[in-house]
């Protein structure tokens, strides 16, 4: 699985996208908001993605977003820890999103690989461009 976010001014419009390959099944999904923020977007193609899914299962998951790499691998647990709240106390932002995120997490076995945006990966092109069409199906809405 692949996914990105997409936000033309930040906040603004957001999109988001998955793209997911099993064999030779593949799948696509887009979505976006009004108003959102390039984190909040690249956090929800992640839930979505794994949403998606209809059954536990094993996904290696590619990201460009450091924000979503470093939230599941080093923050996430500190976070839950202290109730939600980060180490200087503060509530942890896009909270619900998190909280949504730990429980797909908790219906599957993930791998996490960080690639770089922009750079000629095939699957982050491809979630890249999905996530332009969720903005332009909010814009086509307005």
């Amino acid at each position: 699985m692949w996914t990105d976010g997409a936000c033309k001014g930040n906040p603004g419009v957001g999109g988001w996208g998955a793209w997911m390959r099993s064999g030779d099944r593949e799948r696509e999904l887009f979505g976006g908001e009004e108003v959102t923020t390039n984190n909040r977007m690249e956090l929800t193609a992640v839930i979505e993605g794994l949403r998606a899914l209809n059954r536990s299962c094993d996904v290696v998951l590619h990201v460009d977003s450091k924000y979503v790499m470093n939230g599941v691998t080093s923050w996430m647990a500190g976070w839950k820890r202290n109730g939600w709240r980060t180490a200087d106390k503060k509530p942890v932002k896009n909270q619900e999103l998190w909280q949504a995120l730990d429980t797909e997490l908790a219906r599957h076995t993930v791998s996490w690989v960080w690639v770089k945006g922009h750079a000629g990966d095939p699957g982050n092109e491809r979630a890249d461009q999905l996530a332009n069409r969720g903005v332009d199906e909010v814009r086509a809405r307005g």
